[in-house]
């Protein structure tokens, strides 16, 4: 039986899901203008503490992109230490600054994974035993010097472990990375919507940080289930501006880590302000608070329902299932390093309105659906969100709206017909998923998903998309393809892809393509 707590008020998740939606309507009468000389910095910098280097040189993994982004799981046969180099690996390419473009007045840092308007609103932070190259404590990454910083000396792990309840691979992990998101850095832009955007924005991080750990050899989960309170306490974060929203649990240790310390003081370390003044949104705090564990016996209640199953659609009008079974990648498929693909990467802001092939498509689905290792997925059951593909122009697919059967690896057609101009006018009447060659639409019945997480399952829900679509992307460049991450006007979005999406809600939208270079 499920008690009855705050998350468990899933009319609050409804209330900010629905008025967070964007129509045709709200986006006219509701026009936003960018405060530019108020932008929030996008680095924390902790003004009192001395760097730890990390080593910019390192050795590469050899391991081809498309088989790290799609493994599946880590065996666990022995002890799995990352060194310091291993570390300074994982962490430059999942949010490294890979690329700088000079603007006029500045320059702006990319990073190596996609992020809603380059915001770039994540934290991360190192909880660690002793590693052969580390001691114990307490680190904040940072990505503007390539550094760690040491904001609490020992072995803080059993606070983790206490936070989730004993999730294995929580107690067994020499390391964890707790991301924690900044709203003000997002909501400069986004505004209320920017909850969406945590999700989306740590999701492609940790596709990044899953394939690199993967490529690397070794062992993670993410964990979405903790107490809030008790790790925004060891990170030492105003929960009004500043909260850990997942973590990854890294590597195996054979033994646990020693009790959490009964005293964290407060640090009260200084920090760079992010700008001038700072715009509240109380919806923001609003649904993280109802979405917030506060026990372990609340969190081990949470993780130990019963798993998402499947929902039956039927398929009216549909037209049948195309191709049969989606191939998987052959040997002429390009063999491009994990590393290479992340420096790669980037945001299409054009298309060519060029045709993919059949077999490109197809290894982006499978890739980016596969090695999702999360404490809200059973790893036999069903994922969240479901794929519907709007194809523009893929080789040997008629154009038209289809929706993926990831458990019998087909696609199956629901209405053909060439739809560039709706696919325009779902983006946001954007061009982009117009002259793309396919959209990727994520949607997801929150029913289920509610009734069964309560309000974190809207979490689960946003950080799963963000997950895949950062899989997307990454299958898309590792065969030199273009890819964005896009947002949509949602009921238009629903009753497109309509009767077999009813129901459903979009979460989100990556659109797939040749990039073209703008000058």
């Amino acid at each position: 039986m499920q008690s009855e707590t705050a998350n468990r008020d899933v009319a609050r998740a409804w209330a900010y899901h629905d008025a967070t939606k964007h129509s045709a309507w709200s986006i006219r009468a509701d026009a936003h203008y960018l405060d530019w000389a108020n932008q929030p910095f996008p680095l924390k910098i902790y003004t009192s503490i001395d760097p730890i280097p990390l080593p910019r040189e390192s050795d590469q993994t050899g391991i081809a992109a498309l088989s790290a982004i799609s493994q599946e799981s880590i065996e666990i046969n022995a002890e799995s230490i990352p060194t310091l180099k291993d570390l300074a690996s994982i962490l430059y390419f999942s949010a490294g600054i890979t690329k700088k473009k000079p603007y006029t007045g500045g320059e702006i840092y990319f990073r190596a994974a996609s992020c809603t308007g380059a915001l770039y609103q994540f934290e991360l932070y190192l909880v660690t035993g002793d590693l052969p190259d580390l001691e114990a404590g307490l680190y904040h990454f940072g990505p503007g010097d390539f550094s760690l910083r040491l904001l609490r000396k020992g072995d803080y792990r059993g606070v983790l472990v206490h936070a989730t309840a004993g999730e294995p691979s929580v107690t067994h992990a020499p390391v964890t990375i707790v991301c924690a998101g900044t709203y003000w850095r997002n909501s400069w832009k986004y505004r209320a919507r920017t909850y969406r955007h945590f999700g989306w924005d740590n999701g492609t991080m940790l596709a990044n940080m899953l394939a690199m750990t993967a490529a690397h050899r070794f062992p993670a989960k993410i964990i979405c289930g903790f107490v809030d309170s008790e790790v925004n306490q060891l990170l030492d974060v105003d929960p009004e501006r500043e909260v850990a929203f997942s973590m990854a649990a890294i590597g195996h240790a054979k033994s646990g880590p020693p009790d959490a310390p009964r005293d964290m003081p407060k640090l009260n370390l200084p920090t760079v302000p992010l700008s001038q003044s700072e715009v509240d949104y109380p919806a923001l705090r609003a649904i993280h608070e109802a979405s917030s564990l506060r026990a372990p016996d609340e969190v081990a209640e949470w993780r130990g329902g019963p798993r998402i199953t499947p929902t039956t659609r039927t398929s009216i009008g549909a037209i049948g299932v195309v191709g049969g079974p989606l191939p998987f990648p052959s040997e002429a498929m390009p063999r491009d390093t994990i590393e290479q693909v992340i420096l790669r990467r980037g945001s299409s802001r054009k298309f060519e309105r060029q045709s993919i092939s059949f077999e490109q498509l197809s290894v982006i689905l499978h890739s980016s659906t596969q090695g999702i290792p999360a404490d809200f997925l059973d790893p036999l059951g069903a994922q969240l969100n479901d794929l519907y593909v709007l194809v523009n122009a893929v080789g040997g697919l008629n154009p038209g709206a289809y929706v993926f059967q990831r458990d019998k690896g087909a696609l199956e057609c629901l209405k053909e017909g060439q739809f560039r101009n709706e696919a325009q006018y779902l983006g946001l009447q954007q061009d982009l998923p117009g002259d793309a060659a396919a959209d990727i639409f994520l949607l997801a019945d929150l029913n289920p998903i509610l009734k069964r997480f309560g309000n974190r399952g809207y979490r689960a829900v946003q950080l799963e998309s963000g997950i895949i679509g950062g899989k997307l992307y990454l299958a898309a460049y590792a065969q030199h393809l273009g890819a964005t991450g896009l947002t949509f006007f949602d009921d238009d979005v629903i009753n497109f892809f309509s009767p077999h999406s009813k129901g459903k809600s979009a979460i989100f939208l990556v659109a797939l393509g040749k990039g073209q270079k703008v000058r």
